[in-house]
C-alpha cells in the first residue's frame, strides 16, 4: 500500500472496494451473530470482491504514478 501525497486522489476504485470491505465485515460479522450462514457467506463475498476492486485501484495508481514518472 503506497501513501498518497496531499492533494493526490486515489482511483476510485481502491475507495469504492475499501467500502465493499467494510460492508462485507459488517455482513460477515451480522450473519454469524443471528445465526444466518447465507449472510455470512454474503459478506465474505462482498470482503473478497471489495479486495479485488481495491487491488484493481492499486495498479491503476502505480501505472497512473509510472507515467508520471514518480
Amino acid at each position: 500500500m503506497t501513501v498518497m501525497a496531499l492533494g493526490e486522489v486515489m482511483d476510485k476504485d481502491r475507495i469504492v472496494g475499501s467500502g465493499k470491505q467494510i460492508k462485507g465485515a459488517v455482513k460477515q460479522v451480522v450473519g454469524k451473530a443471528v445465526g444466518d450462514a447465507k449472510l455470512e457467506a454474503e459478506g465474505n463475498a462482498d470482503k473478497i470482491e471489495g479486495k479485488v476492486q481495491n487491488t484493481v485501484g492499486g495498479l491503476k495508481d502505480t501505472v497512473k504514478d509510472a507515467l508520471k514518472g514518480k
